[in-house]
């Protein structure tokens, strides 16, 4: 559809592009992107025609731009700049109809029923029909911003070209605009050549990006090749993470900011920081700790200061169980948006908690285990489902700096000393007879300060995976003895 070959350009005195060459396909949406100064204006201009290349060309479906009449180029081509400027006090629906211009023929060709339907449909689907009598000058920006993008739709392009079209737009209208120039790619086979600043936006939308620095093309690809965390660390220079979008297979670049001296302090977390009572076993911290959980609230990944094992009744009811302990927690002081909470079973009484260090790396560990309604994972088809709450509850607290690996690592790890302690504690599945391996809604919490010494792995034989491995084989051993000797009275 679109083609740059070989352009180098750029103002008087001043080369900005070097000998950049690219293509876009019908129906793509390409995100240009880079830092300040990258070029990504300047290739913006040249595109449109409105800055002329000092050498090589740009080419729409075969025909270099400098062979289309102005009027040429705007039935196949639309630009939306960054600061569109309104000059005249027009409504907003004139100035949506004069995108209609490149199709009429004379001076005094008459308004179709066409120039209609493409207007009155363009202001429906960028949200502003329903003040099409308003003036555009008394429009906020991001109004302003929909009703030029209208303008730009009106002239029923082939090509939209977009210079950072979610400036001045609140995040509802960011998605609605961008969801629509997705649709529009999709099921009309628009081709969309858009500037970004924001990285997320662009991985999120774009089918390819093309990344410029210094007037050249660093990387043309597919987002998650473009947003490579080392690649964008050197071109902008900043220190950013690349994570995955929690919902879709789409790369988020996260920026990290300086840290404050108070975020140097050490801190080990110990039993020092706990405190139980017949109700519950609290661990408050005075900053937050990065946390891979399964608890009722504050499951998955996330940072948090508080964390909660509340004993419940093994009546409880589970059908609304995460609004209930938000309700629980809240009457007790605790905010639930900061607090990982579980729930057991079993007398908290029967805890059990211990420091493990060596090497200059500690864990701490907290386990509350029960064995009523054990259960073998490799015959639990034999059971029938029933929603009960959690029995045995593992809290590993980590004095150190995890990797994701050394997360998911843990819990293996934690995981396997868990099953091991059952085993040697002869723990039988009463339904099927062989050994158990843990209770329906066991918890797990793996939750680190992330601060003092590097951990990229926490495998069963790795320093740390050996002091998690102990603390959980000895705090679940004991535990589980407290809890039949209470039973057995």
């Amino acid at each position: 559809m679109l083609s740059v070959n070989h352009v180098t350009g750029g103002y008087p005195g001043h080369e900005v592009l070097h000998d950049l060459s690219f293509d876009v396909q019908k129906g793509e949406l390409l995100g240009i992107v880079g830092p300040n100064g990258s070029g990504k204006t300047t290739i913006f201009k040249v595109i449109s025609g409105i800055l002329k290349a000092q050498s090589g060309e740009v080419t729409i479906k075969g025909k270099s731009i400098s062979k289309y009449s102005a009027k040429q180029l705007a039935k196949v081509l639309a630009v939306l700049p960054q600061h569109a400027e309104q000059a005249f006090p027009y409504t907003v629906k004139e100035t949506v109809s004069l995108g209609r211009y490149a199709h009429h023929t004379g001076w005094f060709q008459m308004w179709s029923e066409h120039d209609e339907a493409v207007v009155q449909k363009t202001m429906e689907q960028t949200g502003i029909k329903a003040f099409q009598d308003n003036y555009v000058n008394e429009l906020s920006g991001g109004e302003r911003q929909r009703v030029f993008l209208a303008q730009a739709l009106a002239q029923e392009p082939e090509i939209l070209l977009l210079d950072e079209p979610t400036n001045h737009l609140d995040l509802s209208y960011q998605k609605e605009l961008l969801d629509l120039l997705k649709k529009w790619t999709r099921e009309q086979g628009l081709t969309v050549i858009s500037i970004f600043h924001d990285l997320n936006l662009a991985g999120l939308y774009c089918d390819r990006l093309l990344l410029l620095e210094e007037g050249k093309i660093n990387k043309h690809n597919k987002p998650n090749e473009v947003l490579e965390e080392g690649r964008i660390q050197s071109v902008y220079r900043t220190h950013i993470e690349k994570h995955p979008h929690p919902t879709v297979p789409k790369p988020q670049m996260l920026l990290l900011p300086e840290k404050r001296a108070e975020d140097l302090d050490d801190l080990l977390i110990d039993n020092r920081l706990l405190k139980y009572d017949d109700d519950m076993i609290m661990l408050e911290t005075p900053f937050p700790l990065r946390t891979m959980s399964s608890g009722v609230v504050g499951s998955g990944t996330g940072w948090y200061k508080s964390f909660v094992n509340r004993r419940v009744s093994k009546n409880y009811s589970c059908l609304n169980h995460r609004e209930e302990m938000r309700a629980y927690l809240r009457k007790r002081g605790i905010d639930p948006f900061e607090t990982v909470g579980m729930m057991t079973a079993v007398c908290l009484e029967d805890v059990s908690y211990r420091l493990i260090e060596e090497d200059d790396v500690s864990v701490f560990i907290v386990v509350t285990a029960g064995i009523g309604n054990a259960v073998d994972a490799s015959r639990s088809a034999e059971h029938v489902y029933a929603p009960l709450p959690g029995t045995i509850n593992t809290w590993v607290f980590v004095n150190g700096s995890l990797t994701d690996e050394a997360f998911i690592q843990s819990i293996m790890t934690a995981t396997e000393s868990k099953v091991k302690v059952l085993h040697d504690h002869d723990v039988k599945d009463s339904v099927t007879g062989s050994y158990a391996t843990g209770t329906p809604t066991d918890s797990i919490l793996i939750a680190s300060s992330q601060r003092g010494k590097h951990l990229p792995y926490a495998g069963t034989i790795t320093t740390l995976g050996k002091l998690i491995s102990q603390g959980v084989y000895t705090c679940t051993s004991e535990a589980l003895k407290n809890y039949r000797e209470r039973m057995s009275v």
